[in-house]
């Protein structure tokens, strides 16, 4: 009997199909073909009070593919091989469901890379479908329904609240307290010595018998300097000499990559995540297709034993016994240790062997991957440590050194906190010195620093707020509700995500708080274990959650209509800000006796340029395809621009100047005497000509030259533009790799246009050109065009031309 396995991305079904012989089907169901349905009441599609029932769905757009699978997975054995976690298990067994697979039967594999050994490894060792996984899925999703639904209904309806979730609302509340925090810190003035000798720094740590450190500071000046006035000689005491070991770092689990990937690559982590689930997949590597990374979901730091083995073995042949360590095992609380670490598939396909066949993003992030698990397994760094401690009047002082002896795992992955070597001057027990410099110096305690998107990452996951596979989605929504902003680099929240907190914790701060939700992702852990109940935990959080959202619902303020200093001009009633559908709108507050609403351009931005062309200013506006520049004074004025206009004008015809997505500037005329590497498209005659690298393809990483109106023209060069005509088709000249300028329509490769020398009758600027028609009826006969097609389409029989000649 024919075998159907069903993979949740269509990617890794390519892949395992090139595993398996003949009695295989490989196909995806490209995720989840169903959720909860929004009918019912108040749309939840779960039936609260008779249990805690779901009504599921076939998503609209997953219709057509169920019933491709019902088709195909028709009299076969059917082997469901979706992702080995809570999410994956789920999707398993709703697939069962639609196909009505035997939950009694051994139907699900799980392989957590995917490799030609991992995939035969999991049909010898099919299991039943976790129904304990099934229950923890689905009590996290009708709880996120439930809590969801209600909470972003009355928090848009409320304050213009886009959304309130039971993780991103708790993400959010540390990002609001943490700038609260810093908002409100008083800085407090404290003195220190500075002061140096041959380069290096004397470090004050004793005044009088009091010891100083970061946490017990100087507050009183004068007690530097009536030091500094005392000061005589420094004189060594003790010198402490001692090899300090530094080992390395566990392999990654998702939140450690996500973190890493940041600080090291500027990913977002949702872009962490979409280039590890594409290396996971499998790649195209030349002589196979195979995945490069185990599963990218894990909050585990284990490794298999053979891929131990294997880098145990590449470590001695390609660095030394003395470079060999051992495993690092991270254990932290809530751990679910479902898999390994996030590790290569093998540690033979090093990065530089697979560069080739990987994007830039792809082998960034492999590379990455792949060196801190080597590292991983290696012997530890060992630095020489040296202190030197001095004495001078009443007072002690250090000077410290680190100087690198064995490289060990920093061979192949640096820590962003590694240690800076340095050197100390040679002195020994009693010598006497003066140092070069000694300033007092006045400084301040500084604030906690803001999060970014690595170090909140890291603060959820010790607070134990949400799983693996929500960190990026989290961060993601928050950017996309408006609730906070990047400033370089660190979360800032908007007045709308502070408004927003305030109002949640004012009414829901029982359940949006830190310790609720981390024990609720301990107890969605317990019933994936089977120690909890399912109806129980739901009760209990329904039970908690209703009385609170009907509190909030009476008595929760609402932020509109809010009340402008402006009348109606219709009925002369003050008009107010109202809260609609898309989003703030001024209207007149006698509605709905008057119907009066402003019209205001909400899509136009100010830049703070004059329009060219009238007494109008340019403004950034947005369409369905993308960003432009128009003027204000629209529709009455049709001055547009695709990229930004500057206040700058042309030294040469006195026109605007541009500024494209690079930061190049250029003439919006246009004009020939512009700067050097700016061109016009000769197809479109609007956008310029700009470089760019193919991301994929057989040119991947290759440079090429195409319009900046792109997807509307799609003009691409044979080489560097240049502002040469060719004078025979009246093309662009470019060049070419060869280096020699040649006509970027190839008319004399192709042989196919000789220019006669009579201009167009149509549109007088090109000549009449002789070509032989490549297709269609008339395929293989000689007629006159244009030289300027596309733009002129002027065809012309030899009969015509001979008249016109």
């Amino acid at each position: 009997m024919n075998k159907v396995i069903i993979v949740e991305s269509p990617s890794k079904s390519k892949t395992i199909g090139t595993y398996l012989g003949k009695g295989y089907t490989v196909l995806s169901s490209k995720g989840h073909i169903c959720d909860l349905a929004t009918s019912g009441k108040e749309g939840l599609g779960i039936d609260c009070e008779h249990g805690f029932i779901p009504t599921y769905t076939i998503n609209k757009d997953k219709k057509e593919l169920v019933d491709y699978l019902i088709k195909e997975c028709k009299n076969k054995e059917v082997l469901l091989a979706t992702d080995p976690d809570r999410e994956g298990e789920a999707i398993a067994y709703h697939l069962a469901r639609e196909l009505n697979l035997d939950l009694d039967s051994n139907n699900r594999i799980e392989f957590h890379e995917i490799t030609k050994t991992a995939v035969k490894e999991a049909l010898e060792n099919p299991h039943k479908i976790d129904l304990k996984m099934v229950d923890s899925q689905e009590s996290r999703r009708m709880i996120d329904r439930i809590l969801g639904f209600k909470l972003s209904k009355l928090m848009q309806r409320k304050i213009n609240s886009k959304s309130a979730g039971r993780v991103q609302s708790v993400a959010l509340l540390l990002i609001v307290n943490l700038e609260r925090e810093i908002l409100s810190f008083v800085p407090v003035v404290y003195f220190d010595i500075d002061a140096e000798y041959k380069d290096t720094k004397i470090k004050l740590v004793e005044v009088n018998g009091e010891k100083f450190d970061k946490d017990h500071k100087i507050l009183k000046r004068d007690i530097l300097d009536d030091l500094v006035a005392n000061l005589k000689e420094f004189k060594v005491s003790a010198i402490d000499v001692k090899n300090v070991k530094r080992s390395s770092q566990p392999t990654y689990t998702t939140s450690t990559l996500q973190q890493d990937a940041v600080n090291r690559l500027n990913f977002t982590p949702t872009k962490t995540m979409s280039v590890a689930q594409s290396l996971y997949e499998g790649k195209n590597i030349g002589s196979e297709t195979v995945g490069l990374i185990t599963y990218m979901r894990t909050d585990s730091t284990r490794l298999a034993e053979s891929f131990v083995n294997d880098a145990s073995r590449y470590i001695l042949n390609n660095f030394g016994k003395e470079y060999l360590g051992s495993v690092k095992v991270r254990n932290q609380k809530g751990m679910q240790d479902a898999h390994e670490g996030i590790r290569p598939t093998s540690i033979d396909r090093t990065p530089d062997s697979l560069k080739n066949y990987l994007t830039s993003d792809e082998y960034k992030l492999y590379k990455l991957i792949y060196n801190r698990t080597l590292s991983s397994l290696m012997a530890s760094s060992v630095y020489k440590s040296t202190v030197i401690s001095l004495d001078n009047f009443n007072s002690k002082w250090t000077m410290q050194s680190s100087e690198l002896t064995f490289e060990g795992y920093l061979s192949v992955y640096k820590d962003n906190d590694e240690e800076e070597e340095s050197k100390l001057p040679k002195l020994e027990i009693g010598s006497l010195f003066n140092a070069d410099y000694i300033n007092v110096v006045e400084k301040e305690t500084e604030p906690k620093k803001r999060y970014t998107e690595a170090t909140l990452i890291k603060e959820m996951e010790n607070l134990g707020i949400g799983r693996p596979s929500t960190y990026a989605t989290t961060i993601q929504v928050l950017k996309e509700r408006d609730y906070v902003s990047l400033d370089k680099k660190n979360l800032v929240p908007t007045s709308q995500g502070i408004l927003t907190t305030e109002k949640l914790q004012e009414f829901f701060s029982p359940i949006i708080n830190v310790k609720y939700t981390a024990n609720m992702e301990t107890a969605l852990d317990e019933i994936a274990k089977g120690n909890k109940d399912k109806k129980e935990e739901l009760t209990e959080f329904y039970d908690g959650f209703m009385p609170l959202f009907d509190k909030a619902k009476e008595n929760m303020k609402s932020k509109y209509p809010i009340i402008t200093d402006k009348t109606c001009p219709y009925c002369g009633h003050l008009l107010v800000i109202r809260n609609g559908k898309f989003g703030e709108f001024t209207s007149c507050s006698n509605y709905p006796h008057c119907n009066y609403i402003e019209k205001v351009d909400t899509q136009a931005e100010f830049i703070g340029v004059k329009c060219p062309s009238c007494d109008g200013e340019i403004v950034r506006r947005e369409s369905k395809r993308g960003v432009f520049y128009s003027c204000s004074n629209y529709p009455k004025c049709n001055v547009t621009f695709n990229d930004m206009p500057t206040e700058e004008l042309c030294p040469k015809c006195g026109s605007i100047m541009l500024k494209d997505k690079n930061g190049n500037l250029y003439c919006s005329a246009h004009c020939e005497s512009q700067l050097d590497d700016t061109y016009i498209c000769p197809t479109c005659g609007q956008g310029h000509i700009v470089i760019k690298t193919a991301s994929r393809g057989k040119n991947r990483g290759h440079q090429f030259y195409t319009c900046s109106n792109y997807p509307k023209c799609k003009t691409i060069l044979l080489g560097k533009p240049t502002h040469e005509v060719c004078p025979n088709c009246n093309s662009m000249m470019v060049i070419n790799e060869s280096g020699n300028l040649v006509c970027n329509n190839s008319c004399k490769d192709k042989k196919e246009v000789v220019s006669t020398g009579v201009k167009c009758p149509n549109c007088g600027k090109g000549e009449l050109v002789l070509r032989n028609a490549k297709k269609g009826k008339n395929k293989g006969e000689d007629f006159y065009g244009c030289s300027n097609f596309p733009k002129c389409k002027t065809i012309i029989s030899k009969e015509e031309f001979v008249k016109l000649k």
